[in-house]
């Protein structure tokens, strides 16, 4: 269940009340500014009164001392305005039998609420009202943040993961929520879909323009940003790592800033609990993405502004998929920097990982993609980078995807690759992947390899997987498998024997090794 505080009281609802309504007010300056929240209502007469505020006051008075002095009430006024109080409530009476207009002058310019009282009205029941008002709202804010701070640490002590936390966080904000590195780069988000999705379209602008022109924000703490975004900095000793950033929160900013103050240290404990770091974060965020990308349930349009904030380059690009077996993240990721290739990668399945390349027009792709894969072969050799045609149109990245990965599946286990593989490079092999649940091509590949699976000798697969992969090359074979020339006919030989074929044939050795394609394609 969401929770909610109602918005902090303002200006306009103070002189909505019932007990207020009494004393017919009327706002004879400021009007444009009835939206001001009003911390508390201070009741003074001192023509210095401004020296005893904290901003946020809404300061009632007769005006008795200011009576026949304009230069005195023009100050007043003034000084209230430097003290940032929400407004100035004068009681007519004795004192001012109307709206002073040198007040009224004054209150305009400054932009400070001014409301004159025509009747009678007993100042103690405003304060009164106002104030246990405000009084209940303190205690259901901290309340609300003591709820959101046992709810998160409980999750926490469960192990639950950083998506889970920040579910959280989006039921109590009833607003979109966005982790974000120092660059502004989206690590991680939460809240409903679309709410989400609107608040990334435009990402980089709006996150930069909400906190560039307030360099008061930029600190340690929490801050708000205008509309409703109120950010906490995420970071310890000493060391800022990223930020939490509620994005249109509808309550009061203070009400905003507990929430976020929480959420803020749950994230942090998050992460010093779990052994994680910010850069893991930004590992799940492409990870969610690429596989939500592949997965093809989500439509790619609308996970354009997911990598948009995520810092991929998305305008008038090449997009080049890539699957790579045998080669980790974080080595993946630092050949893109070292070669400086904007892309995403992440871990689809181990020792699956995927890598998105974004490229501008007029690079060459296939040579870039060329010196990617030629690059981590010598850091890391044995991997096998497999690639789709670049794709012009994101939303053709899903297929692309896809693609790759069926490429780096089809040569899993074969033995010499190009650098980069295609499509074009998997032949017979690629197509028996893509047949490989299909009932009778597992029925054929049983009945063709049966002598082999049930028998013993479970190497005799092994030697005849080679034995055809190298084009029935038996001094390979021998090699490969470390026997004598005569040892390794013996073991042709009672293959032959178990499947009942003559592997100097071509027709009866292209189908065992069909059947084995099959086979393999199965288990893995």
């Amino acid at each position: 269940m969401t929770t909610t505080l109602e918005p902090a009281l303002s200006v306009r609802q103070v002189l909505t009340l019932e007990r207020v309504l009494a004393g017919e007010p009327e706002v004879v300056a400021g009007a444009g500014q009835l939206d001001r929240p009003v911390r508390w209502v201070h009741v003074a007469e001192a023509a210095d009164v401004g020296v005893m505020l904290r901003g946020g006051e809404m300061v009632l008075t007769t005006g008795v001392l200011l009576a026949g002095d304009d230069s005195a009430q023009a100050e007043y006024v003034q000084s209230l305005h430097r003290a940032e109080a929400a407004a100035v409530v004068l009681g007519l009476g004795r004192a001012f039998p109307a709206a002073p207009e040198a007040m009224r002058r004054v209150a305009e310019r400054c932009g400070l609420p001014m409301v004159v009282l025509h009747r009678p009205f007993p100042f103690a029941e405003l304060t009164e009202e106002v104030q246990s008002r405000l009084v209940r709202r303190k205690f259901a804010a901290v309340s609300l943040s003591e709820s959101v701070r046992t709810a998160l640490t409980a999750l926490i002590t469960a192990g639950a993961p950083l998506q889970r936390l920040l579910d959280e966080i989006a039921l109590h904000s009833a607003c979109p929520v966005v982790v974000t590195n120092l660059a502004h780069r989206v690590l991680a988000t939460a809240g409903e879909r679309s709410a989400v999705d609107d608040v990334l379209r435009d990402w980089e602008r709006i996150s930069r323009q909400a906190w560039g022109h307030h360099p008061g924000l930029s600190g340690t703490g929490g801050g708000s940003a205008g509309d409703g975004w109120i950010r906490a900095e995420l970071g310890g000793r000493g060391e800022r790592w990223g930020r939490i950033v509620l994005c249109g929160h509808r309550g009061d900013t203070a009400t905003g800033r507990l929430l976020a103050d929480r959420a803020a240290e749950a994230l942090v404990l998050h992460r010093m609990l779990g052994g994680t770091s910010a850069r893991t974060w930004e590992e799940q965020s492409a990870q969610s993405l690429l596989t939500d990308l592949v997965g093809g349930v989500v439509p790619a349009r609308q996970l354009l502004p997911r990598a948009r904030a995520a810092g991929l380059p998305v305008n008038r690009r090449t997009f080049v998929p890539l699957v790579v077996r045998g080669g980790d993240p974080v080595r993946l990721d630092r050949v893109l920097r070292t070669l400086g290739l904007p892309g995403i990668v992440a871990e689809l399945a181990d020792p699956v990982t995927a890598v998105l390349l974004s490229l501008a027009r007029d690079q060459d792709a296939s040579v870039l993609t060329a010196n990617f894969a030629a690059r981590l072969r010598g850091e890391a050799p044995g991997t096998v980078v497999a690639a789709a045609d670049p794709r012009a149109a994101w939303d053709d990245v899903p297929a692309g995807l896809r693609e790759a990965r069926h490429v780096a599946d089809a040569v899993a286990d074969v033995l010499d690759v190009p650098a980069v593989v295609r499509l074009k490079d998997v032949h017979l092999r690629g197509l028996i992947r893509l047949l490989r649940d299909d009932p009778q091509v597992q029925s054929f590949a049983e009945r063709e390899l049966d002598g082999l699976l049930c028998g013993p000798e479970e190497d005799l697969l092994a030697v005849l997987r080679t034995y055809l992969a190298t084009g029935r090359n038996k001094s390979r074979t021998a090699q490969l498998h470390h026997v004598s020339r005569p040892a390794l006919y013996r073991r042709l030989e009672a293959i032959q024997g178990r499947l009942g074929v003559d592997l100097d044939d071509f027709e009866q050795a292209a189908s065992v090794h069909i059947a084995l394609l099959a086979h393999d394609a199965q288990q893995s």
